[in-house]
């Protein structure tokens, strides 16, 4: 099964330190070797994002940010190939060893028949 994990922060969130950055590039590729993270990026922190929105007639709307609403900053996502969802936690778990301050949603993907 593959997992999405987003990885969120609050907008005022300090930068990581370079060994914070070091030991998270170490772990990312020693994860990428074992085979359960297919994939991960970070989101600039620019918070002047763009939303899309459709509502229920049709009609498309482009905002420009920033967001005055917004709490959390998406701050990246990794791929997971996990047996289970409570692999999943556990590689996400891990991950937290070496993330930054914030939070991580997991959520499987749909099986596309791939």
């Amino acid at each position: 099964m593959r997992f999405i994990s987003v990885f969120t922060h609050g907008p005022s969130q300090p930068q990581p330190t370079k060994a914070e950055v070091a030991s998270m590039v170490a772990f990312i590729q020693e994860a990428m070797k074992a085979g359960w993270l297919l994939e991960c990026e970070g989101v600039n922190d620019d918070i002047t994002g763009v939303r899309v929105h459709k509502d229920s007639g049709g009609k498309v709307t482009v905002t420009d940010g920033p967001f005055t609403e917004t709490k959390e900053i998406i701050g990246g996502y990794v791929l997971l190939s996990a047996a289970s969802k409570a692999e999943a936690v556990e590689y996400t778990r891990r991950l937290l060893d070496h993330a930054h301050m914030g939070t991580w949603d997991i959520y499987q993907l749909y099986d596309m028949g791939k």
